[in-house]
């Protein structure tokens, strides 16, 4: 009798552990729906309190209200891309006008003070790269197969960010249409007797999330008037849109201000790259920098802890260990998912283990 409960055991172990990993191999071979499931979420959230404003105040009926939403939300994303073209073009053009003998002479002078600070001579690294046939061995190595295979990873980019905006667009339409088909959805996987439990769960996760979001707006707000205001004062051409662009990266976590910061001064430098680069664009790029310093302790300081404990209700420290567990684990889309992911498993934990005593002091805040 015993030996065939533990047998019962072995396999109902062996059973679980094959489901779990199915059900994990499944998820990720649906990433790229899930992406666009939570995309679309986040969209409902924000375009929810226009269609509400629509259908309450000026009385239009629900379909027309979502239509409405979705043509200013769509009508938002192209002019905000329509912006990026005069900056594509004015940095196009501020590279054609760079004068290449001149910055081959000064990587020529940069390139012997750096020898001459560390005591060698031009002549024996000379000797060094002829012995090494580093040219040769590059020569060799080059292949310019990759040239075919660059323009079908464009072709495959594009296509695939069709069928994402498509896909999105039309997932987004009906979570707005109809609030509750998630949660719909959702509850036909749940017991019964766990339904209600369920819906307050996602009626806490939508309020959590939605103060979140609204946060993380307030954050970029702030980030791209400091971010106009530096550029403006150094007078940088296309200010608004550089600085919108620099302060979007901050929604990737501690990643993202640095790819921000340096897009922004590398911009900054080619504003003025005809110009003297002692007396000119060092200097433009060093008030950049100081206003994009300004910037970022505002938000270590002042925006990103409001967020985290007026809207998710989580220590800034418990924060920081979740986007660097996700982001090893999921890359930078973990990264990005990793507060709101972490925020709805809280708001469950507590719905439906209440009890427990690790559960009780990880939520004691929610």
């Amino acid at each position: 009798m015993n030996a065939k409960i533990i047998a019962n055991g072995i396999l109902r172990a062996v059973a679980i552990i094959v489901g779990v990993v199915l059900v994990g191999w499944f998820f990720y071979k649906i990433q790229s729906v899930l992406v666009y499931l939570a995309i679309a979420a986040v969209l409902a959230l924000l375009g929810r309190p226009i269609v509400l404003f629509l259908r309450r105040k000026l009385k239009f009926p629900n379909t027309l209200a979502v239509v409405v939403t979705m043509a200013l939300m769509l009508s938002l994303f192209l002019g905000i891309l329509a912006l990026f073209i005069p900056l594509v073009a004015e940095q196009s053009k501020n590279l054609s006008l760079l004068d290449i003998e001149a910055l081959k002479a000064d990587l020529n002078t940069l390139y012997i003070q750096t020898l001459e600070y560390f005591g060698a001579s031009t002549g024996s690294v000379n000797n060094l790269l002829d012995e090494s046939k580093i040219e040769e061995n590059m020569l060799q190595g080059l292949d310019l197969g990759f040239i075919p295979n660059f323009l079908n990873t464009i072709v495959n980019t594009l296509s695939n960010f069709s069928v994402g905006l498509f896909s999105v667009l039309f997932i987004t339409f009906f979570f707005l249409k109809d609030s509750k088909l998630m949660q719909n959805g959702i509850l036909t996987f749940v017991p019964n007797d766990k339904e209600s439990n369920l819906v307050t769960s996602i009626d806490k996760i939508n309020n959590l999330l939605s103060r979140y979001f609204a946060g993380i707006l307030l954050q970029l707000f702030i980030l791209f008037v400091i971010y106009t205001i530096s550029l403006f004062i150094v007078g940088v051409e296309n200010a608004i849109v550089i600085a919108f662009l620099c302060a979007l990266f901050n929604i990737i976590p501690y990643i993202g201000p640095i790819i921000g910061g340096v897009t922004m001064i590398i911009l900054t430098m080619t504003s003025f790259i005809d110009a003297d680069f002692s007396t000119v664009i060092l200097p433009k790029a060093l008030y950049v920098f100081i206003g994009l310093t300004i910037g970022q302790l505002i938000d270590n300081f002042f925006s990103q802890p409001f967020i985290f404990s007026k809207s998710v209700k989580s220590h800034p420290l418990e924060i920081f260990l979740i986007i660097i567990i996700a982001g090893l684990l999921f890359g930078v889309v973990g990264m990005v998912v990793a507060v709101p992911g972490y925020t709805a498993i809280k708001v469950i934990l507590k719905e439906f283990l209440a009890e427990n005593s690790f559960v009780k002091k990880l939520t004691k805040n929610l």
